[in-house]
């Protein structure tokens, strides 16, 4: 025998569960490191064609793969509350040159998690203060070289 409202209760309980599959976050992720298939962080990855090819095997491409190499150094040393620029020195200590400032948050294999933190009106961060981007490990070395001339 079943107890007076139980089925009001089921149908209830039924209609709550239908509606919680319709609900959708649409904000960005918080999630600190959550690389899986609910991850809705930008990731931007490495150039196709790596930079220092477009030198030939000469003086400036000698020297374009010294400076990919210390980028890869500076890039794979970066850990958790680093502060780098990201636009207009990145490699280098934020100083009032730097158009864009981030701050590191979560590193994994080959990627880097930056939030934004400040970013002068000129620069291509702005209005992006706040956000997090996962930065492939090239795509920084790629910035890297950019920011020193190649």
């Amino acid at each position: 025998m079943r107890a007076p409202g139980s089925g009001g209760i089921a149908l209830a309980g039924a209609v709550l569960l239908s509606l919680a599959g319709c609900l959708h976050d649409e904000r960005a992720s918080r999630d600190r490191g959550a690389m899986g298939w609910q991850e809705n962080v930008p990731t931007i990855s490495a150039p196709k064609k790596p930079r220092c090819s477009n030198y030939p095997e000469s003086g400036a491409g000698k020297r374009c793969e010294e400076a990919r190499y210390l980028g890869q150094i500076y890039v794979r040393r970066l850990s958790t509350g680093d502060q780098v620029c990201i636009e207009g020195g990145f490699g280098d200590s934020p100083s009032a040159a730097c158009a864009a400032r981030a701050a590191v948050v979560d590193v994994s294999n080959n990627v880097v998690l930056l939030e934004v933190r400040e970013a002068k009106p000129d620069s291509r961060w702005f209005n992006k203060e706040q956000n997090q981007f996962w930065f492939e490990e090239g795509a920084l070395v790629d910035l890297y070289l950019a920011d020193h001339g190649y």
